[in-house]
């Protein structure tokens, strides 16, 4: 079982790249971030055609996520329990059913949180304790599952080109940071880091200033696991050669591999 996360910005600029890619790469399952669509707009018929069954938790021109699935997908839910008055459309999930198990994936675009301090960074770190405590239910149900998508987290300074220009900002602040290795703590394995040590993996890359040519990147994109997920996993990588494609996301697809 292939799953990957995708943080494609938008899906009107992707209706491309995105369909390419799938066909190139032929996961069994995909986690979207950023489709920037409400769930009446989206083009699902592109991804349906090809064989995937089709979820989202749309918002008019911003956030947005999804899941696409060519293998069974059961008990779909959307939204990050703790806030019934949360308009944000960031957290999907559902069961997968593989030909030896099932998996409980979790898609997320988590809050970027710039300008810091201030509110966006207050609802970043709120958003977060939530997420930990959805993370505890999952752990507690010793199934196997895993929380992929956009981070939007350097987890350590070898996660970035250039350490020093993050400081600051909200995907290394010290809190972020804390917050993050507070859910990794509980016991999950992040996939990427548990098969490759290697300096110079990057997930993203801004548009701005040839980033991209220069390897100018950052690495916000994970996917985590419980014990009974990475039990599975077989492999995992990230794509980056996707970045230097036509019309590309800043972003690049991270994968995982799982014999499920």
């Amino acid at each position: 079982m292939k799953i990957a996360t995708f943080n494609i910005n938008g899906i009107k600029a992707r209706i491309e790249a995105f369909p390419r890619w799938l066909d190139a790469f032929e996961p069994d399952v995909v986690v979207v971030q950023e489709i920037k669509s409400i769930d009446e707009n989206f083009p699902r018929e592109i991804f349906e055609d090809r064989g995937y069954i089709v979820e989202t938790h749309g918002q008019k021109s911003f956030n947005g996520v999804a899941i696409l699935s060519k293998l069974p997908l059961e008990d779909v839910s959307r939204g990050l329990p703790g806030d019934d008055e949360d308009e944000q459309a960031r957290w999907i999930e559902g069961t997968v059913i593989g030909d030896k198990t099932a998996v409980r994936v979790c898609g997320l675009y988590l809050p970027n949180g710039n300008p810091t301090p201030g509110p966006k960074y207050d609802y970043k770190l709120a958003w977060m304790k939530r997420m930990k405590a959805r993370a505890e239910a999952l752990m507690a149900a010793e199934e196997p599952a895993l929380m992929a998508g956009d981070y939007n987290i350097i987890p350590q300074d070898e996660d970035a080109a250039r350490p020093e220009v993050w400081q600051s900002d909200a995907l290394a602040r010290p809190e972020s940071r804390a917050a993050y290795r507070e859910i990794l703590n509980l016991g999950f394995t992040e996939a990427f880091r548990a098969r490759n040590q290697a300096p110079e993996q990057y997930s993203f890359w801004d548009y701005q200033a040839g980033a991209w040519n220069r390897n100018d990147g950052i690495r916000i994109d994970h996917v985590l696991m419980t014990p009974a997920c990475a039990d599975l996993m077989t492999d995992a990588g990230i794509e980056a050669a996707v970045r230097g494609e036509e019309k590309p996301s800043d972003h690049v697809p991270v994968w995982v591999e799982l014999d499920a």
